[in-house]
């Protein structure tokens, strides 16, 4: 890799990935809305381009990618909930803005696309969860990230471009937010510990997460963008192999629950990555309990 493009390289996860390839002496360009993403989190050896890739000018978006060898496709809308409760603006950025994404690709002759899907493609699924497992989405943002696998396996099938997909579980680390309306359940809890008020958890918190180190997922896509191994479309899970329940984890945060919200989700997440660590030798890395200690520190909790 000589020259990439990050979207959604202004995010959480996006951010982390444009800084572990500078380090590596990689040129990067980042597209980013800013919709979610924060110019705090962008790294200033990045050129960014402020752009919507739901209504972007294809041709446009293609001349921007000539030159570069790989994307790493992070740009969504994230969050199962907030999808069901508006599905339009979450199909628009999440379908129409990868399928734009790839066509211009293409257009620009990019070697390869590293596409960052979910784990909630699997739906309520049986653990610990391999690739194989039948695929069931039970939201619009699951179904949308199954939509954009499916279109990355079709594009490398009728077009001269390479795709891998990423299946991420809960990731977690520094720079998630703290605000908005997209916040993951750590920062929530953060937010409502510092603000002296109980946790708010939904259904009753025994539902069980795999949360996975940001820095493991920036590894994960960086090894798939460095492979020699020729993807075409291929899929793989990204997790912790353990897993911990809501009230756990609150209780190793130090707060109050507070129970009382229905949701739709599933009840347990379990990553097997046997896959991944037989095809590239990626093996995570985080410590969930390790890092909420750090965490709390930094914060004053």
């Amino acid at each position: 890799m000589k020259k990439v493009i990050v979207t959604g390289g202004a995010g959480f996860i996006g951010s982390h990935v444009v800084d572990a390839l500078i380090d590596k002496g990689i040129q990067v360009s980042i597209i980013d809305d800013f919709s979610t993403g924060k110019l705090e989190n962008v790294n200033p050896a990045a050129y960014c381009w402020k752009q919507d890739l739901s209504t972007v000018n294809v041709e446009e978006l293609a001349e921007f990618m000539k030159g570069v060898d790989t994307i790493f496709h992070l740009a969504a809308l994230a969050r199962v909930q907030p999808s069901i409760e508006e599905p339009i603006p979450y199909h628009n950025v999440n379908v129409n803005g990868t399928h734009n994404l790839l066509a211009a690709a293409v257009d620009a002759r990019v070697n390869r696309v590293v596409f960052s899907s979910s784990s909630s493609v699997y739906g309520d699924a049986k653990v610990p969860t391999s690739e194989e497992h039948k695929l069931n989405p039970i939201s619009p943002y699951a179904l949308h990230k199954l939509i954009g696998e499916q279109y990355c396996k079709l594009f490398s099938t009728l077009y001269d471009i390479d795709t891998v997909c990423l299946r991420y579980f809960n990731v977690y680390g520094d720079r998630m937010s703290l605000d908005g309306a997209y916040r993951l359940a750590i920062p929530i809890f953060a937010t409502q510990i510092k603000e002296g008020i109980p946790c708010t958890i939904n259904n009753d918190g025994e539902q069980k997460r795999d949360y996975t180190f940001v820095n493991d997922v920036v590894r994960a896509n960086i090894m798939c963008a460095e492979s020699l191994k020729e993807f075409n479309g291929e899929v793989y899970n990204i997790g912790n192999g353990d897993n911990t329940s809501v009230n756990e984890l609150v209780d190793m945060m130090g707060g109050e629950r507070s129970y009382g919200n229905k949701v739709t989700e599933p009840f347990e997440t379990l990553a097997s990555t046997a896959k991944i660590d037989l095809e590239l030798e990626w093996k995570p890395k985080g410590n969930l309990k390790k890092w909420i200690t750090e965490y709390k520190k930094e914060l004053g909790i």
